[in-house]
């Protein structure tokens, strides 16, 4: 990956390239940025130009041995962590060829995405992969430049594992850089955030995905404009416009919805069922989709038509089912959305949550 290659952001570009000919390179780095940003993307095109034989003043050259090795994410003195499906066995380096794929595919993929790629329900980095990190680092480079670790959803590590790396992250052994890639920030350790410099990836601007969309998608121009409204900045959900890969969690969405509203008990119960055997960020992924749809119907009912990101099915959906909501109960449908994420996201069983969901929808919405 070169700077080149990611649309616009060039104050962040050029303050990660300052950092290196200024020589004032902070061996361990926060990349934070929501989903759909380009924090992966950057990384991995600061990584490129640090270990570069041939620097340019704006970006790596591209043609070394050591910019064809990153090109290729083969470089034997970088290392990459993200989750998996944990323990001794199953660690990122099982994993590289997908990894490579999946890169290759999008930077801007999410960790459901990753996740659903290897076939794991839900990830995380095991301690078993910093102690292997650390026996690694122990050792020279192979090409003699920086060592470096990019460690994607770093929010993803295990406590035990973000507790071993402490100590080098303080410490580390001379010329070693560690990268850490984050959506999430609040679920990292603070103790890992205060021995790291942050870089603050902000979400793209319209005119960046459009740019982005007509350079390597076969896009007219109003096309592309209307995915970039569409999008609010995240170049993965721009992406899946795109694709249309929405569509299936949609209607999945929408049918749970109308059931709710009859309270249809024979359907509820194997559509838990469905959510129950989803992957834990596909699951959190359909509750933040949820969350999304009533803020567009609190904007369809009080006049904010055109503040509407939505379009074709979506947009029709909203529209009909927003005379089935009371506005005043709209805000406590949303609480029980965001609550339901808080304890998916600690490991409640679905099922379980997802019953509880639809009960307490069923009932707000007879309240109407």
């Amino acid at each position: 990956m070169l700077f080149r290659e990611i649309t616009g952001l060039p104050d962040i570009k050029q303050s990660l390239i300052g950092t290196i000919t200024n020589n004032h390179v902070a061996h361990a780095q926060l990349f934070h940025g929501k989903e759909g940003t380009a924090n992966l993307a950057l990384a991995l095109a600061y990584a490129t130009y640090v270990n570069c034989e041939d620097k340019q003043a704006d970006d790596a050259c591209g043609r070394c041995p050591s910019c064809i090795k990153m090109s290729k994410l083969a470089h034997p003195d970088v290392s990459y962590l993200f989750p998996t499906a944990g323990g001794k066995s199953v660690l990122s380096e099982n994993f590289m060829p997908q990894w490579r794929d999946f890169v290759k595919e999008t930077p801007f993929g999410n960790l459901s995405d990753w996740l659903e790629k290897i076939g794991v329900k839900q990830g995380n980095i095991p301690a078993e992969e910093a102690r292997q990190l650390i026996q690694k680092l122990s050792l020279k480079s192979y090409e003699g430049g920086y060592k470096i670790v990019i460690i994607w959803q770093a929010e993803c590590l295990h406590n035990t594992t973000a507790n071993a790396l402490l100590k080098i992250l303080e410490e580390p052994p001379e010329q070693t850089l560690f990268l850490l890639v984050v959506s999430s920030m609040e679920r990292l350790l603070t103790t890992i955030i205060s021995r790291t410099q942050r870089v603050a990836v902000r979400n793209f601007s319209e005119p960046e995905i459009i740019q982005y969309l007509s350079r390597y998608q076969d896009f007219s121009q109003e096309r592309a404009r209307q995915v970039a409204f569409l999008s609010e900045g995240n170049m993965h959900r721009a992406l899946e416009i795109v694709d249309k890969s929405e569509d299936s969690d949609h209607a999945w969405f929408a049918n749970w919805m109308r059931m709710c509203y009859a309270l249809n008990l024979q359907k509820l119960v194997p559509m838990a069922d469905e959510f129950d055997a989803k992957s834990k960020e596909h699951q959190k992924g359909i509750l933040e989709y949820g969350l999304s749809i009533f803020r567009e119907i609190f904007l369809y009912r009080n006049g904010g038509q055109s503040l509407i990101r939505l379009e074709n099915d979506e947009l029709i959906f909203v529209q009909k089912f927003s005379a089935a909501i009371n506005l005043n109960n709209l805000e406590q449908i949303t609480e029980v959305l965001s609550e339901s994420h808080y304890h998916i996201e600690r490991n409640v069983r679905a099922k379980i949550v997802f019953l509880d969901i639809s009960l307490i929808i069923a009932r707000l919405m007879m309240k109407g």
